[in-house]
């Protein structure tokens, strides 16, 4: 199979420059061993009509990286406009943060189309197609209109809401149904896969069984791959850094308190306001605690330029003042806040260094920023993670201490508890999550769903040649589960 995986972003960093997303970190290292062509934008525009879209290619480990330069008179409207002003705040059930125009969608659209066109560049008779996230949502369809019968796979990394939820989106019933040319649908948890199963039978009446709707592209298969990261990676580079520059320096700074972490970008979906809150209430509630813990809080400004995120950066930086200028003293900062990213490997050094890692999104498709703290840990000495059980990876972390980001007074008794957990139970809990991240690895969630996306075509390629009977009963696709292990190595 030759593979095509397409993603707003790509990423070319190496372990030691600031990675640039989520999405991104993640795809690197698959692609880079895997031997897909990676498409995205180049992160400029072009003015003026194209003819032909233009990619420039570099390689990338065994694949290779292409880039577009994306059209000007649409960008904007796509991303920061539709993408990330209606479909994202949806998305996280913010539906009150939606602010956009039909001329947004209308440019949402036209990117969708645009790369489309670039596709059929890379178009073999082998090739596979695998669209990535909320920006694609009716690349699919768009594919289809030019005629490309070659398999199509979507995953979601986002979550996905509840019918209500989703309705409030502007087309919202033409992006579903655009949706539904993908032969394989990937959602990151049950719940997500099945708001979007009842969206289809309530809001477009379309019968669904055993994960599968049929419509007028054929068989759309939704099933589940949560997503993984490389937990034998992240525990060499935690090793490696110890002895990098910003690692040493954090430690010596600290002089014995201990050091809690939280490493976001700005988005009102990670609960970063709620999160210094709790911070702040556990220290007037439990003052001996004041010079004896500190919390880093990495937070990489995004999307400036949307009205709700210039307002959050705004509130942050008024809300960590507030706090230090209450707890703080001459020799001692209660929240030390920094907008700048690092790279992996010093990253996974400043997890290891942290007692505890604080990941409380308010609604968050899987956040690996949890995974790779539990990743980064000390084996004989590991940290504690606090999880929010709205992000995805709560499914799996299920022996983090799990908390409500919306109970501010809990989140503050649950950090506290974090730092006095004794050595035996941060072991057993630390252990029971690793177990977890080696069965359900990068590499494993990427063969998995390429497999399925394989089997997916194949059957809807048999009921197109009226192949099969129409008794024969529907096809259940099974979840990845990161329990057992059983997954099939990436090729």
């Amino acid at each position: 199979m030759n593979l095509v995986v397409v993603s707003n972003r790509v990423s070319r960093a190496s372990a030691n420059e600031p990675m640039t997303g989520g999405l991104a970190a993640a795809l690197l290292p698959v692609v880079e061993k895997s031997g897909a062509i990676w498409v995205g934008s180049s992160g400029r525009l072009r003015e003026g009509a194209q003819k032909e879209p233009f990619a420039e290619i570099e390689a990338l480990g065994a694949g290779a990286l292409a880039m577009l330069d994306l059209p000007a008179a649409h960008y904007e409207g796509y991303y920061e406009g539709f993408a990330n002003s209606a479909l994202w705040p949806a998305l996280h059930s913010r539906t009150d943060l939606i602010r956009t125009t039909q001329d947004n969608y209308q440019s949402y659209r036209e990117v969708n189309s645009f790369f489309a066109r670039a596709l059929l560049k890379f178009r073999k008779p082998d090739t596979a197609f695998w669209i990535q996230d909320y920006h694609f949502l009716a690349l699919g369809a768009e594919l289809r209109a030019l005629g490309v019968t070659h398999p199509i796979g979507f995953f979601l990394h986002t979550p996905w809401p509840t019918r209500d939820i989703f309705g409030g989106v502007p087309h919202h019933r033409e992006l579903v149904e655009a949706m539904l040319a993908y032969d394989l649908i990937g959602f990151q948890t049950d719940g997500d896969r099945d708001n979007f199963l009842s969206y289809v039978e309530a809001d477009l009446g379309l019968e669904v069984s055993g994960g599968t709707v049929q419509s007028r592209y054929g068989a759309a298969r939704c099933a589940v791959f949560p997503i993984g990261i490389d937990p034998a990676k992240f525990a060499a580079f935690a090793a490696k850094s110890s002895s990098h520059p910003d690692v040493s320096r954090l430690r010596r700074s600290l002089n014995g308190e201990k050091l809690a972490i939280g490493v976001d970008r700005v988005d009102y979906s990670k609960g970063l306001v709620n999160r210094i809150e709790a911070f702040d209430r556990m220290l007037t509630a439990q003052p001996q605690l004041k010079r004896s813990v500190s919390l880093l809080q990495i937070a990489t400004l995004s999307r400036g330029n949307i009205e709700a995120y210039g307002d959050l950066q705004n509130q942050l930086a008024k809300l960590v003042s507030d706090v230090n200028g209450r707890h703080g003293e001459v020799d001692w900062t209660p929240i030390r806040y920094l907008n700048k990213g690092f790279s992996q490997t010093v990253l996974a050094g400043l997890y290891r260094t942290a007692q505890v890692g604080v990941v409380t999104p308010l609604h968050d498709g899987m956040n690996l920023v949890a995974k790779e703290y539990v990743a980064a840990q000390n084996p004989v000495d590991p940290g504690v993670l606090v999880l929010s059980k709205f992000a995805g990876a709560a499914n799996e972390l299920d022996t983090a201490l799990l908390v409500n980001p919306n109970d501010i007074d809990g989140m503050a008794r649950t950090i506290a508890t974090a730092l006095s957990m004794p050595l035996l139970e941060r072991r057993m809990r630390w252990e029971a999550m690793m177990t977890k991240l080696r069965a359900g690895t990068i590499q494993e969630w990427f063969s998995d769903f390429v497999d399925a996306l394989d089997r997916a075509h194949a059957l809807n390629d048999t009921a197109a040649n009226d192949d099969v009977p129409a008794s024969e009963p529907p096809v259940v696709w099974p979840v990845h589960s990161v329990a057992s292990g059983a997954a099939t190595r990436l090729h």
